[in-house]
């Protein structure tokens, strides 16, 4: 044992876990905290606003598959890091919140002490995977473990410590950490498994989705659809684990083409977002295998072969009964996916100016260049008209579609990845969530190259307010600085496009350059092609 402040123990703990990097904001009740980061020669990445400290955490977590950890003053600072925790929750991914408390002697006295909320571990258990305080130094290294076993075990997810004011500096005799196991993951029901074969055998267009929960199966997803000709399709999260140079490897817009002949539903790892909601019909008689670690998922889209396991186990098994079950090919098949994706690689193509930007910045952009995207009209056409070979290569807020994730997440995934190129991309609207992020980006020299497609306007809002409400269009407009000069101010580099044509040697020159850029795409107001044509489909007559 040895004695030392709260603030030493939660750090101590955090290197015993093999944590070297903390996205942070300091403020009173947690200056203890960050003194230990200092002493102790953490990498802090301090930056402007709450918000930017958790996206970080998040693109840091989500490009790398470690946990990102962050740490912002309780109350208003957790609230205003609460949509990136949300965006982890969401997303799935390993991210550590760490804030501080009112005093102790103030907790639950309702006395108004600085930042004091009525009850934040509440607040937070509502949108995170677990919550708990630390309330003496000597109980932040268990605490602290608990912590990663939490959000490392299962169904990963976003989790939270605080503690309060004072305990930060209070001194105790506190013993190493030592890192927990995960807990055990629940293992493939063999009955399952043959129920889930016996279907595969008797299927002729089986189709495998998957989200970010199948990562680590990427192998045996790849061996099992080629096994029994599937194509294997992610709506954002899982894209890459099976690339889209792979002939089975589709977008959801080539996916949508050979739907109505989908007689089986095979989802790993993921919430089947498209079937269960967006696509609008399901053919007949189709069956649902899923293969997922959380248990409730066979409750929220119930399917007729569950099979509650980690993705890598549950998939190997199953791959291991149809090998020895064998599945009869359907002649012509591949040919059939192969023509969907050509098809539909041709149809993309309308969704203009989206589609001439997009296919430079996949020209360009290496294999395992990471790109976020936005809720822009871009961002939305990157969904399918955007390919991606690499998992963690394309990074997204997910269902929560929260605006102004996008450039705050790129400049944490490149902390993590720094010797690889990260693409924000952004519209106006939500780059000007983040916009003081550059600052941090200068700071830190995080060589994020930012795009910025400006239409002057939250142009989805500004079409559905058209399209919908008869033309009346209300705080969707907006008036926006010069961004160049804007970039400029921050010490940036940054380039003005009107065309493609001008983009192809814009991109080059700033990802040559190494440093943050920011080029501005300027986009004429209402000229954009719905991006909504391949995601929300309309069913057919």
């Amino acid at each position: 044992m040895a004695s030392t402040t709260g603030g030493e123990a939660i750090v101590g703990s955090l290197v015993a876990h093999g944590v070297d990097t903390v996205f942070g904001l300091p403020g009173a009740q947690v200056y203890g905290l960050f003194d230990a980061f200092q002493q102790a020669q953490l990498r802090v990445i301090g930056a402007r606003h709450e918000q930017a400290c958790g996206y970080m955490a998040f693109g840091y977590a989500r490009s790398s598959g470690k946990p990102g950890v962050f740490s912002v003053v309780p109350g208003p600072g957790v609230l205003n890091a609460g949509a990136a925790l949300l965006t982890a929750f969401g997303g799935n991914e390993p991210v550590l919140c760490l804030t501080g408390q009112v005093p102790t002697p103030f907790l639950g006295k309702g006395r108004g002490h600085l930042h004091e909320m009525p009850d934040q571990l509440a607040t937070l258990r509502s949108f995170v995977k677990w919550a708990d305080r630390i309330e003496y130094p000597d109980a932040a290294p268990t605490l602290v473990s608990r912590a990663f076993q939490e959000m490392r075990s299962g169904r990963n997810g976003p989790v939270a410590l605080e503690m309060p004011w004072d305990v930060f500096t209070q001194r105790a005799d506190v013993s190493p950490a030592k890192p927990f196991d995960r807990f055990p993951a629940p293992q493939p029901d063999s009955e399952r498994i043959k129920a889930a074969a016996s279907l595969i055998a008797s299927s002729k267009a089986p189709m495998i989705f998957v989200g970010s929960g199948a990562i680590d199966a990427r192998e045996e997803i790849r061996e099992l659809a080629e096994l029994i000709d599937a194509p294997v399709v992610a709506f954002r999260s899982g894209r890459g684990i099976v690339s889209n140079t792979h002939e089975l490897g589709l977008t959801i817009a080539s996916a949508y083409e050979l739907w109505p002949q989908t007689d089986l539903v095979i989802g790993i790892g993921t919430r089947l977002e498209l079937t269960a909601w967006r696509w609008p019909y399901r053919p007949e008689g189709q069956k649902i295998i899923r293969i997922d670690i959380d248990p409730s998922e066979m409750r929220r889209y119930a399917p007729n072969v569950p099979i509650v396991a980690d993705a890598q186990a549950g998939t190997r098994d199953l791959l291991a009964a149809v090998q020895r079950q064998g599945y009869k090919k359907q002649k012509g098949r591949r040919e059939a996916i192969r023509a969907a994706s050509a098809s539909t690689l041709k149809e993309i193509q309308s969704i203009q100016p989206q589609m001439a930007y997009l296919n430079i910045l996949r020209e360009i952009l290496p294999a395992d260049g990471i790109v976020t995207d936005e809720l822009s009209q871009f961002g939305f056409a990157s969904w399918y008209g955007f390919p991606v070979y690499e998992p963690r290569t394309f990074i997204s807020s997910g269902y929560q579609g929260t605006l102004g994730a996008g450039f705050p997440t790129a400049l944490g995934a490149k902390v993590a990845n720094p010797d690889r190129p990260v693409v924000a991309i952004t519209g106006d609207g939500g780059f000007m969530f983040a916009v003081q992020e550059l600052a941090t980006a200068v700071q830190f020299n995080i060589g994020v190259v930012t795009l910025i497609f400006n239409n002057n306007a939250y142009g989805n809002v500004r079409r559905d307010q058209i399209q919908e409400f008869d033309g009346r269009v209300v705080a969707s407009d907006l008036v926006n600085p010069d961004f160049v000069k804007l970039a400029d101010s921050f010490g940036v580099g940054a380039a003005r496009v009107t065309s493609p044509a001008s983009f192809r040697p814009a991109l080059e020159k700033a990802l040559a350059d190494g440093g943050p850029y920011v080029i501005v795409v300027e986009v004429p107001r209402d000229s954009e092609a719905s991006p909504w044509t391949f995601i929300r489909r309309k069913k057919p007559a």
